[in-house]
């Protein structure tokens, strides 16, 4: 995926590690509204989140919207990447200096609620925050332990973007849903053989892809993780999964590894931006980052179907949410610019469907006929899968982010033959099972 996390939010390896040198990084940071000294400002907001440039802008013409029409507020946004983005948030809550409102992600919402890192919001509804057109599900997939920590921003899925452009050019068919995972190989060995390009292959190299092989794992009727904390899996399955992958790299359907290293789990630096791949791995809501930086036609297709007899694999789940941090000390008017976000028509025009679609009914209704061919786009993915997907799953543990790495490591080794699927597989499973046990 192009938002693979990089480590668990809260753990001293983040802290101490990741997150200080990130803290110590440049942010894309911008203040907003022209007001300056604390005399002219009532109130004034920080907000945090991760994402695209093209989310940038899109934050920002809202947060001055919300200037405009509530004098005496000012917002300062900061933003970074993904991989940056959750080391950063460590090391401001650890050292108590987190934003006011901060973009969460259902990974790590459990482990910040559960740590008192975030503020419960049910005293907020319905004054300050608006939340009578989100459905049950919309609002319970914010909820830890019966409270509501975080909002969500709107509905996404996990998708297989591609080069729509590219392959009608080649002439060959374009992915659907109902392709299994064998035939997306062949399609991506197709692919490979047709567009004759230096380093160029069919799809990337999806075996270091978490959200792939939870949809994978979901299709024989397994999880990433039970509800207890421990691994849904075994060895022989995982064994599986890296030989799939192991199998169509020999045969030039996916990237080379030396290849694959590129992708520093970014829009930008995706293989399928870079020209090196014609279908990548992401969440639905990025097909607008997507497009921004590719000169090439680009579609969603969904993740390989895995057969007559599999179970659904992939799920809707909140794209991201806007939680308040329990460090606050204007946790009401940071409430009000939560609601602001999700539930005021012109905010939600503002917003597209550029970080899902809106969780809103009535803003759902209300944005659809402004969206542009992008935005129609992932409405009618979310359409498509609606009646194709299975119920949200249990969140992942504390040090899923570390896991997520060891995944990327333990496949980079066996496509660089320093590892086979199989002794990949036990050193995964007994990796993982490690850091599962040190909670």
């Amino acid at each position: 995926m192009t938002n693979a996390p990089g480590g668990g939010p809260l753990s001293r390896r983040s802290v101490l590690g990741a997150g200080l040198s990130a803290a110590l990084g440049g942010a894309a940071l911008t203040t907003l509204g022209g007001r300056t000294g604390l005399a002219q400002a009532d109130q004034r907001l920080r907000m945090f989140w991760w994402g695209s440039k093209e989310r940038a802008e899109r934050t920002d013409k809202v947060n001055k919207l919300y200037q405009q029409t509530h004098p005496g507020v000012t917002i300062t946004g900061e933003s970074l990447g993904w991989t940056d983005y959750w080391p950063r948030l460590a090391t401001q809550t650890a050292g108590r200096n987190a934003a006011d409102v901060i973009q969460m992600d259902y990974r790590y919402i459990f482990e910040y609620a559960r740590r008192g890192a975030l503020q419960p919001l049910d005293g907020y509804v319905p004054a300050q925050l608006n939340l009578g057109d989100f459905s049950k599900a919309a609002v319970d997939s914010g909820k830890v332990d019966g409270k509501i920590y975080g909002v969500s921003l709107g509905l996404n899925s996990t998708s297989l973007v591609y080069d729509k452009e590219l392959i009608q050019k080649l002439g060959l068919k374009e992915p659907t849903w109902d392709m299994t995972w064998a035939e997306i190989g062949e399609l991506a060995v197709e692919i490979s053989k047709a567009a004759k390009r230096d380093r160029f292959t069919g799809i990337a190299d999806g075996g270091r892809e978490e959200p792939g092989l939870e949809v994978w794992l979901a299709q024989r009727g397994k999880s990433l993780y039970t509800p207890e904390g421990k691994l849904g899996y075994d060895a022989a399955d995982m064994t599986e999964w890296f030989a799939f992958w192991h199998e169509l790299r020999k045969r030039g359907g996916c990237a080379a590894p030396d290849v694959q290293a590129l992708d520093r789990g970014e829009i930008d630096s995706s293989l399928l931006t870079l020209g090196k791949a014609a279908m990548a791995f992401a969440h639905s809501n990025q097909l607008v980052g997507f497009q921004a930086l590719n000169k090439s036609k680009l579609a969603l297709s969904t993740y390989p179907d895995g057969g007559k007899t599999a179970k659904p694999g992939q799920y809707l789940k909140p794209a991201m949410m806007w939680s308040v941090s329990a460090q606050s000390k204007q946790p009401e008017a940071a409430a009000q610019l939560v609601s602001f976000f999700v539930a005021d028509v012109e905010a939600g025009k503002l917003l597209g469907v550029e970080r899902g679609v809106p969780a809103s009914d009535a803003l759902r209704k209300a944005v659809s006929p402004t969206l542009d061919d992008l935005g129609r786009a992932m409405a009618d993915y979310i359409t498509l899968i609606s009646d194709k997907v299975g119920p949200l799953p249990p969140p992942p543990p504390r040090g899923a982010g570390e896991i997520q790495t060891i995944l990327q490591r333990v496949n980079e080794q066996i496509g660089f033959g320093k590892l086979t699927p199989a002794d990949g597989a036990k050193q995964f499973v007994t990796d993982s099972s490690a850091v599962l046990a040190r909670g």
